[in-house]
């Protein structure tokens, strides 16, 4: 395997012991750290040291016989973030002429700054090329019954304009496949594979973009071909893929602290009033525990963030200066990360 920084090791660890004592149910990782510095590539932002948000928000207005589709493409979003921040947005025939919330913004995932991290409930796709640069994606991952794997593994192989010879358990489903699929066009491999150390499991392009930003593969991550074309190219065999699981994502920019909640495809509403919050004692006493005694919580708001699960970094604290943690409290630091291990059920394992 290659090398991997100790967030990485501890939290194959940690994977390792909770997915032996919770098989019943996949692990959700909440995430907050620091990362000392970054410049984006594939998501532009500003360059801000110490932070963990990244890029902005801005608008695009609709053309005539443009789909949401298209213009999550054109932003490289994937289709159901885009949905989430347009409830009420026809994502086929949205109105020529309406104004539609293009999100860039992101919490970087803290683990590590070596390789990549895949959040699946975020369908994104981050990849570190050092301390001090990222590149994030859209993706589009395994639907029910070919969930993607939460796993730490490595990339085995690279494969430019690969062949795809039909499992077995696929060819069941549909028993009219081609014994195999040159590359071109109809090939759903794209030109570009990444063989992940997970059986079957690859990262790749796809014929079918609009997918993108869904649960809709048979376990393997998807790209746009733009994307995979650019991911293929920075990456070499041996480079760490953590995939994990995040519903929510915690993380400071300067003394504000914001949450982010990641949509899923049945939240995407055509109302656009979300449903009246419910507290989650969970989530709160994450952000209690982020926060610490000196922020200011809106406790109001991390509700509404929760129930509206848009998938926009919002502000929900606030403390009075930006600096090294008090002692005894979870503060992050620009040089340490933190993070909770909770599972799909909400049932703190920490």
């Amino acid at each position: 395997m290659g090398s991997m920084g100790e967030g990485a090791r501890f939290l194959m660890g940690k994977l390792a012991h909770l997915i032996k004592k919770n098989k019943s149910g996949l692990v959700a990782i909440l995430l907050a750290a620091g990362i000392a510095g970054f410049s984006t590539a594939a998501c532009a932002g500003p360059r801000v040291d110490g932070d963990l948000l990244m890029g902005d928000i801005s608008s695009h207005t609709v053309k005539k016989r443009e789909s949401l589709f298209d213009i999550a493409r054109k932003y490289d979003m994937g289709i159901i973030e885009l949905q989430a921040a347009n409830p009420g947005v026809n994502p086929w025939q949205p109105k020529p002429g309406t104004t539609v919330t293009v999100t860039k913004r992101h919490l970087l995932p803290g683990i590590t700054r070596d390789g990549i991290v895949i959040n699946l409930a975020a369908s994104r796709l981050f990849y570190f090329k050092g301390p001090s640069e990222v590149m994030t994606f859209p993706i589009a991952h395994g639907k029910d019954g070919w969930e993607t794997p939460v796993a730490a593994t490595t990339i085995v192989e690279k494969r430019l304009h690969p062949t795809w010879t039909p499992p077995p358990n696929i060819r069941a489903e549909n028993p009219d496949l081609p014994d195999f699929i040159p590359p071109g066009p109809n090939n759903p491999l794209g030109d570009y594979a990444l063989a992940l150390g997970l059986n079957g499991i690859m990262i790749h392009g796809t014929n079918a973009p609009s997918s993108i930003g869904k649960r809709a593969s048979h376990g393997c991550i998807r790209m746009y071909p733009e994307d995979i074309q650019s991911l293929f190219n920075a990456v070499k065999k041996g480079t760490p893929v953590l995939i994990t699981k995040t519903p929510y994502v915690l993380g400071w920019k300067g003394n504000k602290l914001y949450l982010q909640m990641t949509p899923k495809v049945h939240a995407v509403s055509k109302s656009k009033t979300p449903k009246k919050p419910k507290p989650d004692k969970f989530l709160h006493a994450a952000v209690e525990r982020e926060a610490g005694s000196e922020a200011t919580i809106d406790w109001d708001l991390v509700d509404e963030v929760m129930a509206r699960a848009d998938g926009i970094p919002t502000e929900i604290a606030r403390r009075p200066f930006f600096g090294p943690p008090a002692p005894g409290n979870n503060l992050d630091h620009p040089q340490r990360a933190s993070l909770t291990i909770i599972n799909e059920n909400n049932l703190s394992l920490r």
